[in-house]
């Protein structure tokens, strides 16, 4: 009886282990610093998908709840290694004023939304952009939504 314990505890041991592999894995706390374009497409998706659906908190900044500035600071930290300041206003007065036609994957891009309220979010590519929606919580949408139209104001290129 104890043999068939001892034998049972080795298979187990053998089979946790077989998945482990010698090459380390990028986690949600350890992502790879991207830059090209390509690769920052890839890691803005791949940062969609770990947020997505997130509800939107205003002073949030945790997957319980998160505003947006808090989110594109939380971005830019993970998957740049760029540390940009905590509110849109001042997220706002970063970098250069980039025309809407020559956006790139990274750029910030600013609405309007209200009298003093200002929103923010990333552009990824082809028109769609990432953000930490008032409704849906963090997510994609397209910058020719006629609400994103009409409340976008400029975009700015931080990242080099």
């Amino acid at each position: 009886m104890r043999v068939g314990i001892i034998f049972i505890g080795v298979a187990l041991a053998a089979l946790l282990t077989a998945g482990c592999s010698t090459q380390p894995r990028a986690t949600a706390t350890t992502p790879p610093v991207v830059s090209g374009n390509h690769a920052r497409v890839a890691a803005l998706y791949r940062q969609h998908q770990l947020w997505q659906g997130t509800p939107y908190l205003l002073g949030g900044s945790s997957r319980d709840g998160i505003d947006c500035s808090a989110f594109v600071q939380r971005t830019y930290s993970t998957l740049f290694d760029y540390s940009v300041p905590r509110t849109t206003e001042a997220q706002q007065r970063l970098g250069t004023a980039v025309p809407r036609r020559q956006l790139l994957p990274g750029d910030l891009v600013f609405f309007r939304t209200g009298d003093k309220v200002r929103h923010v979010g990333i552009y990824v590519e082809r028109g769609r952009f990432l953000h930490a929606s008032t409704s849906r919580g963090v997510m994609l949408s397209e910058l020719n939504n006629p609400y994103w139209q009409r409340h976008y104001i400029q975009a700015r290129r931080v990242l080099k």
